[in-house]
């Protein structure tokens, strides 16, 4: 069982930075693939980011790559996404998602454990 809770939301201006943070309970953390989803108003949840247990290997949707990073620390059993040069499209709440495979995968149904969200906000 694992449990997640994401922190770092708030509202940024265009171009603008914020860093969530997701902290997760569980002793088998290590072993989870970790990834962090978005859903906008009216959207349905889309994959942003993923990482492997080991933090090896990432994976980024098309419209984030160059702008956002996703990181883990599994000591301290947190995974990050720093997210840089925001667009106002970025807007959505964030979701942070555990997946026990050990690939990294984008679609929703692939994650079991999902934390609360939250919300990101970019103003123009």
């Amino acid at each position: 069982q694992v449990q997640l809770v994401e922190s770092g939301g708030g509202l940024v201006q265009v171009g603008g930075s914020l860093r969530l943070s997701c902290a997760a309970s569980g002793r088998t953390f290590s072993r989870y693939t970790m990834g962090w989803f978005r859903q906008a108003p009216g959207k349905e949840r889309e994959f942003v980011a993923a990482i492997m247990w080991s933090g090896g290997s990432t994976y980024y949707t098309d419209s984030v790559k160059g702008r956002f990073t996703i990181s883990r620390d599994n000591a301290k059993i947190t995974v990050d996404l720093q997210m840089n040069r925001l667009k106002p499209e970025d807007t959505a709440v964030y979701y942070c998602a555990a997946d026990r495979d050990s690939s990294l995968r984008t679609s929703i149904y692939a994650y079991e454990y999902w934390g609360q969200g939250t919300q990101v906000t970019v103003s123009s």
